[in-house]
């Protein structure tokens, strides 16, 4: 594998990493998809090994992501429905006002949930407040996983 293909995978590997932090961009598919394109080519066994590994930490970070989370927000109270109105109003909000829009729509439609169903601002805001921790908490598992996948490629390439 050439250098400029080399760089190809890494740019494709940094728009994995800025993928998780992006709605929208799935950045633990396109870290993989990156790793699948250099182990595809190079055809060696560390190439092969990267990906097996990267593949495992990828699948460990769905469960992660979806269990850890998840734990906080039921015992918070907050359910489902209130995360997909919240998705509902940042898709909205995306198209209202680009970029920013989905934020604020989220955590917009959240607050705004939780506030018809407590009745109260103090309670919805802790609400709000510990669904945002926890969906932060989601974002950092999934960056930690696919900083590693992306340390684990660059240092069989430069190692290899």
């Amino acid at each position: 594998m050439g250098t400029a293909q080399v760089c190809l995978v890494g740019a494709v590997m940094l728009l994995g990493l800025l993928g998780v932090l992006v709605p929208g961009i799935p950045g633990p598919l396109v870290c993989w998809a990156a790793v699948l394109w250099w182990a595809g080519e190079e055809h060696t066994p560390l190439s092969w090994g990267v990906l097996a590994a990267a593949t495992g930490v990828l699948l460990l970070n769905l469960v992660l992501k979806w269990l850890l989370p998840a734990r906080s927000m039921r015992a918070a109270g907050v359910s489902w429905r209130a995360l997909f109105t919240a998705g509902a109003v940042a898709i909205a909000g995306f198209f209202l006002v680009p970029v920013i829009g989905a934020p604020i729509g989220f955590v917009g439609g959240l607050y705004a949930f939780e506030r018809v169903r407590l009745g109260s601002h103090g309670g919805a805001w802790s609400s709000t407040r510990t669904a945002m921790r926890a969906i932060g908490f989601g974002m950092l598992i999934e960056l930690f996983a696919c900083l590693l996948v992306a340390g684990a490629w660059l240092g069989a390439v430069l190692g290899g």
